[in-house]
């Protein structure tokens, strides 16, 4: 199935070299040069994966990350030319699930476009109602009191109602969930989410781990995820 890449960027050179990375790649893309344009290219169709940058006209990329977030898990990737780690916070804060900082390598950019929409398609993977499949669904599930999770259906809820998760916060919960008490480093989260080698001073997960934390406690009414200072976090039984 050919998937769909919206790219925004002001930059058209930047917008048009990855434009022709991902054709090469087999992907259909859509290219919008400010916030405006790009809302107005996702409303009229679906896409996979968004790679929004930062710095635009008229609407910048946190603000279109905002406005897709309120109602969509779409897997987006944010650009920036900023170097500064509280940037790349705010990004990641804002609803982004992964930040590349301008200039990149164009091979990297595709590595984690392929590393997004293989999470969000593991973790989305529709279930045709088969015997296997409900087999399968009631292996993958997992329940800690109020907190209900599907892994084949991509659902996560409390007391019946749904949470709205990305698919990194989804993919975070799931793994800790499934070994309750056990504590997971930084590091063990982001290889076995992001299925990508770790390198130091990454604070990805950690970004992400208070996004996932607030939306637990905003429905549980109690803490669920505990930080092990030091040593990284887990999910009480």
């Amino acid at each position: 199935m050919e998937r769909r890449v919206l790219i925004v960027d002001d930059e058209r050179e930047i917008a048009e070299l990855i434009e022709i990375y991902l054709k090469n790649e087999g992907f259909a893309t859509e290219v919008a040069f400010d916030g405006e344009q790009a809302l107005e290219a996702y409303e009229r169709q679906a896409f996979d994966l968004v790679i929004l940058d930062i710095m635009m006209p008229k609407m910048d990329g946190l603000e279109v990350c905002r406005r897709l977030r309120k109602d969509d898990h779409v897997p987006i990737l944010m650009l920036s030319a900023k170097t500064q780690d509280m940037d790349k916070i705010m990004g990641l804060m804002t609803g982004a699930d992964d930040y590349m900082v301008k200039p990149f390598n164009p091979l990297e950019l595709l590595a984690r476009v392929r590393s997004l929409l293989r999470r969000s398609y593991q973790y989305s993977k529709p279930n045709d109602g088969s015997d296997n499949d409900r087999e399968q669904s009631a292996s993958k599930e997992l329940r800690l009191g109020a907190l209900r999770i599907d892994k084949l259906s991509h659902t996560a809820e409390v007391d019946g109602r749904s949470l709205h998760l990305t698919s990194t916060e989804f993919g975070i919960l799931h793994l800790l969930a499934s070994q309750p008490g056990r504590v997971f480093s930084a590091e063990d989260i982001f290889q076995q989410v992001w299925k990508e080698k770790y390198f130091e001073s990454n604070n990805t997960v950690m970004v992400h781990i208070s996004k996932l934390r607030d939306k637990l406690e905003k429905e549980l009414g109690e803490k669920m995820i505990v930080t092990v200072w030091g040593v990284g976090y887990k999910v009480e039984g």
